[in-house]
């Protein structure tokens, strides 16, 4: 959703579409299944929709325009000393594979352009028809940290050179007639997959020599001191899931490290290329090749690590999952055989990591989800299976003396052995390895229930929570401090939570979807 900036609060959002008729005249848009499809031989234009429905939060994605960025486009790609002898071509090959098509123009200002609003990038799986459902989403961890590679640092990215050589191993799934057929096509992409990690390992090991460059947290990018997209979190909500920017709750089992290509793929795997007409083969293909860039942001992030601690950490991700999974990250042949330059003085090398990270980086600390509340904060403590009792998202109002209110989230973090199968989620369920978080304002565009209580109340509610044994201790707190949908207070309690949401938080407020409200 595009909106001008400098116009302030009152500001309306667009699309942007291709349309058939110049400005002037009525949009008559050139509907296509993916973005890159051609428009046909006809000239074309790009035009601005004014969008006129209701804002829903489920798939609001707000990107800001302004005289700033356009000086920032202008600079990373017009001023730019380099030259474009063609335009790409719509044919499927290239057009589906950003590494042909957009090959002429520079890497680096290709990356800063993803990154400048890294959160929107991420959102657009996130929000995207791509992450709807159980199969599509536990893909992801429900709670992870994400970073990404200094796009100034030479060392560490990718040459234009070598993704031009790479390009063969680095193509994404297409449609394809039938599953077989996708099926077959995916011990391919796997074969390229490990090609790439490679000739990636090679890469990476020339251009960090260790009298020249270092890995060490200078290979991360710290936002240019100033951009919050520098660090992001994301939760999964079970078959939704959310992205917001900072260092969300306590430390997560795991994190990624994004590089350019890895930013690039899965934005054109699961927005740009992802065909939502198509079959349920292209579904598939689709979700698992995410496996492979879930599994190389995790590699990227354990190379961060004391050599001898990346493998046992692997493993305890991958709990469970075959030999075969695993050769995905740091396996024999693509692994870089090179330790950190980082220092490390404990024996949980991780947790330093984690938190060399959140000084280092600006808006890390995501000061405005974080609780002050003693209360809720005793949650962030504590792990187990009381908490698989709970909803995926819960949002709570807090009555304060005075009439003061306070709104916060609870988030259901459900833990799992691995995350590299398909099926059968609930055998790789670990109960005992659940928690919550718990932040001020909101998380999450599908809440499952509303709790209402009094502040001298939070002590107890807190406590019930801690004491969840069972389905019916879990219908008690809610008979307790829940509102049912058949409640006669619901809707005056929906519409707060929506004003709440609009006034403290303008650009990103939506409706929220009750279809998913419980009934427990």
């Amino acid at each position: 959703d595009l909106y001008f900036s400098d116009l302030g609060e009152q500001a309306g959002y667009y699309n942007l579409v291709r349309s058939r008729t110049p400005p002037g005249e009525p949009i008559d848009i050139i509907a296509t299944r993916r973005p890159y499809d051609s428009p046909g031989e006809n000239p074309f234009y790009y035009r601005l929709q004014p969008l006129r429905f209701a804002v829903l939060d489920k798939r609001h994605m707000a990107y800001p325009l302004s005289r700033a960025r356009m000086q920032r486009w202008t600079a990373l790609f017009l001023n730019d000393d380099y030259e474009v002898t063609s335009l790409p071509s719509y044919e499927t090959d290239v057009a589906s594979n950003p590494f042909i098509a957009f090959r002429e123009l520079p890497v680096q200002s290709r990356y800063k352009f993803m990154l400048d609003e890294a959160r929107f990038t991420i959102m657009g799986f996130i929000k995207g028809p791509v992450c709807r459902g159980q199969v599509a989403l536990n893909v992801i961890d429900d709670h992870f940290w994400v970073v990404f590679l200094d796009p100034e640092h030479k060392g560490a990215n990718q040459t234009a050179e070598f993704l031009a050589r790479e390009s063969k191993n680095l193509r994404l799934p297409t449609a394809k007639s039938s599953i077989l057929v996708s099926l077959l096509q995916w011990r391919n992409y796997s074969k390229d997959q490990l090609k790439f990690l490679k000739a990636k390992a090679k890469h990476l090991s020339q251009r960090t020599d260790p009298t020249q460059s270092k890995i060490s947290l200078d290979l991360i990018w710290d936002g240019d001191g100033h951009n919050e997209n520098a660090t992001l979190t994301i939760f999964r909500h079970n078959d939704s899931a959310s992205v917001v920017k900072g260092f969300v709750g306590h430390q997560p089992k795991t994190a990624w490290v994004i590089d350019y290509s890895l930013l690039e793929r899965i934005h054109y795997l699961l927005v740009a290329g992802f065909d939502v007409y198509g079959n349920v083969a292209h579904q598939l293909e689709t979700r698992l090749y995410m496996d492979f860039l879930r599994m190389e942001g995790e590699q990227n992030f354990l190379l961060f690590l004391p050599e001898d601690t990346r493998i046992p950490l692997r493993n305890f991700w991958y709990r469970g999952a075959s030999s075969h999974v695993k050769q995905f990250v740091l396996s024999d042949t693509s692994k870089l055989d090179r330790d950190t330059d980082i220092v490390y003085h404990t024996d949980n090398p991780k947790q330093e990591l984690l938190k060399l990270l959140q000084k280092r980086e600006p808006g890390a600390e995501a000061h405005g989800y974080t609780i002050s509340d003693p209360h809720f904060a005793q949650l962030h403590n504590l792990s187990g299976p009381p908490f698989s009792f709970m909803p995926e998202a819960a949002f709570v109002e807090v009555l304060g003396a005075g009439g003061v209110e306070q709104v916060y989230s609870i988030i259901h973090n459900a833990s799992y052995s691995n995350n590299a199968q398909v099926f059968k989620e609930a055998e790789r369920r670990i109960p005992s390895e659940d928690y919550v978080t718990v932040v001020k304002g909101f998380i999450g565009s599908y809440p499952n229930v509303f709790f209402q209580l009094r502040e001298k109340d939070l002590d107890s509610f807190v406590k019930a929570i801690i004491a969840l044994r069972s389905e019916e201790d879990y219908a008690e707190l809610v008979s307790s401090y829940g509102v049912r949908r058949n409640a006669s207070g619901f809707w005056k309690l929906s519409d707060k939570f929506h004003a709440h949401y609009k006034k403290y938080y303008p650009r990103e407020a939506g409706l929220f979807d009750l279809n998913r409200y419980d009934n427990r």
